[in-house]
């Protein structure tokens, strides 16, 4: 997550202004919605570009060691023996394949990736969910520090995760019912 900068109302006159850091200290959310408790599951992984650079690990690296830990999460929160087949709908990021992944498939065989077809934001729940929490957690707000973006984040993460009314918006616009069938059930 990267503060965003969008446009914004202001006292006519009086252009408003927000500071920005050309920082390379970046804070990763891994997050998974699910469609039918509205429930949010989520993980942050902060990147600090000179620590990296000295161990030689590559971006693509941690971030799949990162999602590998989100999905073993995931296997932990639906086990096998109450869920059957838990699909898991992914984008086409590098970080979304390789051993790491592939290893705990292995170990949670209940989990199943599905990857959408290139270009289909509009499919995804979570890119959705992405843009609800950049408005507002990151959307024209300077932090001072990496620690500071991840308190806001977190805050934001929280709320959505005991506001499940939002969460089940999101998914009623992205995936629309036919009008015979019920809504979502509460959570």
């Amino acid at each position: 997550m990267v503060p965003t900068l969008c446009r914004t109302l202001g006292v006519k006159g009086h252009r408003p202004v927000v500071g920005s850091w050309d920082n390379k200290h970046l804070l990763y959310v891994f997050a998974s919605v699910n469609i039918t408790s509205c429930a949010l599951h989520t993980d942050t992984v902060e990147s600090r570009t000179g620590l990296y650079r000295q161990t030689g690990e590559s971006k693509t690296r941690r971030l799949q060691r990162a999602f590998a830990k989100h999905l073993q999460r995931l296997g932990r929160c639906y086990p096998k023996d109450k869920h059957a087949r838990v699909v898991v709908l992914i984008d086409n990021a590098p970080w979304h394949a390789g051993e790491p992944i592939r290893q705990v498939l292995a170990e949670h065989p209940q989990l199943e990736l599905k990857r959408l077809p290139s270009y289909s934001p509009q499919l995804n729940v979570i890119e959705r969910f992405w843009k609800l929490l950049r408005r507002r957690a990151t959307h024209n707000r300077l932090f001072e520090t990496l620690a500071d973006l991840k308190r806001s984040i977190r805050a934001s993460l929280c709320y959505f995760q005991t506001v499940r009314q939002r969460i089940q918006t999101l998914i009623a616009n992205c995936y629309p019912r036919p009008k015979n069938q019920s809504a979502l059930p509460g959570p």
